[in-house]
């Protein structure tokens, strides 16, 4: 049951000798780059001999010192003691010349810690656990010493003990000792090894941190404010490095990467956070083929060997065909139930709704088949289906969204559809360059971010049918979740102007730096970002990207284990010219930041 650390090292750590990799710099020096994986080492520098979860028969004989938390307690007879790596049974001696080890191993509380020496013996006939790693050796103690006592828990350690979201996140450092979390944190921090290993060793990408103070970008997220002591002057945080990057390109460096940390102020979204992740990659005088052939490389490298492999090429849709089979633009392709055009056979219908769609331009009659629906379905379900069409009536994703409500009905009725064991990748492209605004359709805005280049075949429509266009702008995505979205970029400043000015409206001197620098030799170039938390989410089977991540916030964007956000007193926000604005019907509201506050349920 608590193998999963072995499995998950030894599957990440296969040894396979040096990989060899030369960069010859301009002043003809060579840099060699070596990788060698082994089994980490996790008991050096420390006062253990062994983890607890790796002592096996092979250990008998051998003096051990561990250290760990008390898991739970027998009849004063045996104790289980815990660490990261997995559980060991421990003899509590009941000779009287122990009592003092005896007396602190029965009188400690349960998940307190301490540290034992003693021997691997091996258990009584009978008495082996097959259930357990470490099932067939118990340890007898020798010493014992209290390193710390634990008081009584909000909740128990265990991972089948049900807690409510907001307790585990209000004590967060209680629900990391769960072996959920451990694995979820250690395959996250195993992945993104093996990506730094590929890209940075293999590829001769760079890691390059880059700046968390930035400016406004037009555009977009909306993005947290940070007050400067200037007067008037604040700086943002940056919702991804894409301009930074694409200066980096300017700059020469060729092929850039990091594990970036970016921000949006998203508001209340239940499966999003205001800060995040990403993957995030750049690269010079490279095409769309290139960046999809390295990301895929990346994902078959650093995959965890206790999945099913990753198999590439990745298939790929255009967005107008994801649109028309599955209507989304990240469709989930573990099943089939396709949206299908019967228009045809309806050209002739009297009947008076269907006559009126296909007399519109572009008017159609699409269905879904779910196949098995009469054996599964009941009159509710499709009383359900029912509801669900007339709620989502005149979107255009309604098909989209009625195909996942078909197969979530048809799951809870015991149908397996979407194999959580399998992993279906895809790449989407060929998005629109341009969307109307929601607020005012008859303007424009980027369908991915200002900077993407447009399609280089609807490049004349850029100046005459600007909503036609195509970009260069890919998705990828699994499972039904985008998990990374890039483009190749506009390296020409004079069509970056015209986008930003003309089409969009911008005003370009708050991009007059990176205009500037196109101006001065930027190489074609283009890139990628991959979202890791919802990545690690998907490949562990976490129910949410909040167990994915080591201190998460709420829903609401709230840290419920320290109340950030806080009010600050007026002498704090003096320096920074900042004066709260209460409006008067709430102070209330005032008066209740100024309390502790108490866990979203």
């Amino acid at each position: 049951m608590f193998c999963w650390l072995s499995r998950l090292y030894l599957g990440f750590s296969t040894p396979t000798g040096r990989i060899p990799h030369l960069i010859r710099s301009s002043l003809s020096r060579t840099l060699v780059l070596t990788s060698q994986r082994r089994i980490p080492e996790f008991s050096s520098f420390v006062a253990r001999t062994n983890m607890c979860g790796e002592l096996r028969s092979s250990h008998i004989g051998q003096e051990v010192t561990l250290c760990g938390w008390i898991q739970y307690r027998r009849q004063n007879i045996f104790l289980v003691l815990r660490d990261f790596h997995g559980l060991v049974q421990v003899v509590i001696p009941q000779e009287e010349s122990a009592a003092s080890v005896r007396k602190i191993l029965c009188e400690a509380p349960v998940e307190s810690v301490v540290q034992v020496s003693g021997t691997v013996i091996s258990r009584p006939p009978g008495q082996e656990n097959p259930k357990m790693p470490t099932g067939e050796i118990e340890i007898k103690v020798k010493t014992a010493e209290l390193l710390n006592s634990c008081k009584k828990l909000p909740f128990e350690i265990k991972d089948f003990v049900k807690k409510t979201e907001a307790l585990r996140l209000q004590y967060r450092y209680l629900d990391l000792r769960s072996f959920q979390m451990q694995y979820n944190l250690r395959l996250r921090s195993q992945m993104v090894m093996k990506m730094r290993e590929y890209l940075c060793n293999l590829h001769g990408f760079v890691d390059i941190e880059t700046p968390t103070l930035f400016k406004r970008t037009p555009g977009g997220a909306k993005e947290f404010v940070i007050p400067s002591r200037e007067p008037g002057k604040f700086y943002c945080l940056p919702q991804s490095p894409q301009q930074f990057k694409q200066l980096l390109m300017v700059g020469g460096l060729d092929r850039y990467f990091q594990v970036a940390r970016c921000y949006r102020d998203e508001g209340s979204r239940p499966d999003r956070q205001p800060e995040f992740t990403q993957i995030d990659i750049e690269m010079s005088f490279v095409d769309q083929t290139g960046i999809r052939s390295l990301i895929e490389g990346l994902l078959q490298y650093s995959w965890p060997t206790d999945k099913d492999p990753v198999v590439v090429p990745f298939p790929s849709l255009t967005f107008a065909e994801a649109l028309a089979s599955y209507g989304t633009d990240k469709p989930d392709t573990r099943f089939g139930m396709k949206i299908i055009d019967i228009s045809d056979l309806f050209r002739n219908t009297e009947v008076g709704f269907l006559q009126d769609a296909l007399s519109k331009p572009q008017g159609a009659v699409k269905a879904i088949r779910v196949s098995e629906g009469t054996k599964y379905l009941k009159r509710k379900d499709i009383d359900s289906i029912r509801k669900f069409a007339a709620d989502h009536f005149n979107q255009c994703s309604a098909l989209g969204k009625l195909r996942l409500e078909c197969a979530d009905l048809l799951e809870a009725r015991g149908l397996m559809l979407r194999d959580p064991a399998l992993f279906s990748f895809l790449w989407v492209v060929d998005f629109p360059l341009f969307l109307p605004k929601e607020e005012n359709p008859g303007e424009l805005e980027s369908a991915h971010h200002p900077f993407t280049a447009p399609h280089p075949s609807d490049l004349q429509l850029l100046y005459t049918e600007p909503e036609k266009v195509r970009s260069q702008h890919y998705d990828l995505v699994l499972n039904g979740s985008e998990i990374g979205g890039g483009s190749i970029r506009i390296h020409d400043a004079e069509l970056q102007r015209y986008v930003l000015a003309t089409l969009l409206k911008e005003d370009v001197n708050l991009l007059s730096h990176l205009l500037q620098a196109l101006d001065f030799g930027a190489p074609p170039h283009g890139g990628i970002a991959l979202g890791l938390d919802r990545l690690i989410c998907l490949v562990t089977g976490a129910p949410s990207i909040r167990d994915v991540i080591a201190f998460p916030k709420s829903f609401r964007g709230h840290d419920l284990m320290s109340n950030a956000p806080d009010s600050l007193p007026p002498e704090e926000l003096k320096p920074y010219h900042i004066q709260v604005s209460w409006p008067a019907d709430s102070e209330a509201e005032k008066s209740s930041l100024n309390q502790p506050s108490h866990p979203e349920s």
